[in-house]
């Protein structure tokens, strides 16, 4: 047993000698020789080793501002591109010199039954009693008024008995003439937008829902701006939030500022803050849109009183404007006088005239009134709203 215990001893020693033998081998192999040439000068500096950039002294003398150099232009200098501005672009209005001449075919269009029927029966061999009843009844019909058919016609009959001949040439210049009487050609129909000891001027636009109103009013703006004006727009029609909309926008297309104020709101408070802006700004006028009033409302009639009465704390208005649809006919007049009633109208701004054959209502409402026609509207188009004139008013209406 103790020979069998010294055998695998003697073994276990001779196995570790013989691996220690090994492992010494391997720890002793060679080394490569060291190199005998040159290293290559031309070699890749060794890459930075963390902590190099320290050795570079840190109480290195600093370059003033004067020192440094400045990019002399060679190079390319990024430059930051200014924010792109949504500038909205204004309407240029049509100037108004001559815009009614420019609009008189739409006129004429819709006129020329009354003038081309007055010439065909003054060009009757014998004008008899029938003819002249005949030509009441066109102007009776064109809603001339039962006053001013009275003096045509008298007129017309006095001239033509003394004429003698009648040729179409001095039918036409003798029916110009009696027309133009009854016109006016002698009435100032500018709309007074410029005080002589202040600004600005305060226009105050008046009349019935339906007439055009606040659409007039915008399309006045626009004339206004076409003439060299400034304009505040103030919208005291407070009962409907369409017509303060509306307005604004009108005013937008030509750069006019738009003072509005709460649905329901006070309209005589909104016209005072209109004229108090239109002060501020410095601008030369400030048109007041009113909201449209029935004619038969009494309580909205004296509202119409106070808005005037608070706008003229701050200057009295220079023009109060009326509009009138041509195409209401005799009862456009029974509005008039009741709108006179309550607010001095200065003048009558006549829309839709082109599309009515009646444009007697003219002459009419004048005489009614006592104040003179000043704009007459011609169509839909922004710049359908005309100065009157006389002259082309009554050629659109007799024809050429």
């Amino acid at each position: 047993m103790e020979t069998v215990i010294l055998a695998v001893v003697i073994a276990v020693v001779v196995l570790g000698a013989l691996g220690g033998l090994v492992v010494g081998s391997r720890r002793k192999k060679p080394l490569p020789p060291p190199p005998t040439s040159v290293p290559d000068i031309t070699a890749p500096p060794a890459e930075p080793h963390v902590g190099d950039e320290a050795e570079t002294p840190r109480d290195e003398a600093r370059r003033t501002i004067e020192e440094v150099d400045l990019p002399d232009g060679s190079a390319p200098v990024a430059v930051e591109e200014p924010p792109v501005l949504d500038v909205p672009v204004l309407d240029v209005p049509e100037p108004t010199a001559g815009r009614l001449v420019r609009l008189r075919s739409r006129l004429s269009r819709s006129q020329n039954a009354l003038g081309k029927g007055l010439l065909t029966l003054l060009s009757r061999e014998h004008l008899d009693e029938d003819t002249w009843e005949e030509i009441e009844e066109i102007l009776l019909t064109a809603d001339v008024g039962v006053a001013p058919t009275q003096e045509l016609v008298d007129g017309l009959r006095a001239r033509v008995k003394v004429l003698g001949t009648r040729t179409p040439q001095e039918l036409r210049t003798l029916l110009r003439e009696e027309l133009l009487k009854l016109v006016g050609t002698d009435v100032d129909r500018t709309v007074r937008t410029e005080p002589e000891d202040r600004k600005p001027g305060i226009v105050m636009v008046v009349g019935v829902n339906g007439t055009g109103k606040t659409t007039t009013t915008g399309k006045l703006a626009r004339v206004l701006v076409a003439d060299g004006r400034t304009v505040v727009l103030g919208a005291a029609d407070t009962f409907r939030a369409a017509a303060a909309d509306q307005l604004q926008t009108w005013g937008e297309r030509v750069g006019a500022h738009t003072v509005r104020g709460p649905e329901a709101g006070d309209p005589a408070s909104v016209a005072f803050d209109a004229v108090k802006e239109g002060k501020e700004m410095g601008v030369d006028v400030v048109l007041i849109d009113t909201a449209g009033r029935l004619h038969t409302k009494t309580g909205l009639m004296d509202e119409l009183g106070k808005v005037k009465r608070v706008v003229e704390k701050h200057a009295p208005l220079d023009e109060i404007l009326l509009v009138l649809d041509a195409t209401t006919g005799q009862n456009g007049l029974v509005q008039a006088r009741v709108f006179a009633e309550v607010v001095d109208i200065t003048g009558i701004v006549l829309t839709k005239l082109d599309g009515t054959a009646k444009g007697g209502i003219v002459i009419a409402v004048q005489r009614e009134l006592g104040v003179p026609v000043k704009l007459i509207g011609l169509g839909e188009g922004a710049d359908d709203l005309a100065p009157f004139e006389p002259e082309a008013f009554v050629d659109a209406l007799i024809g050429d």
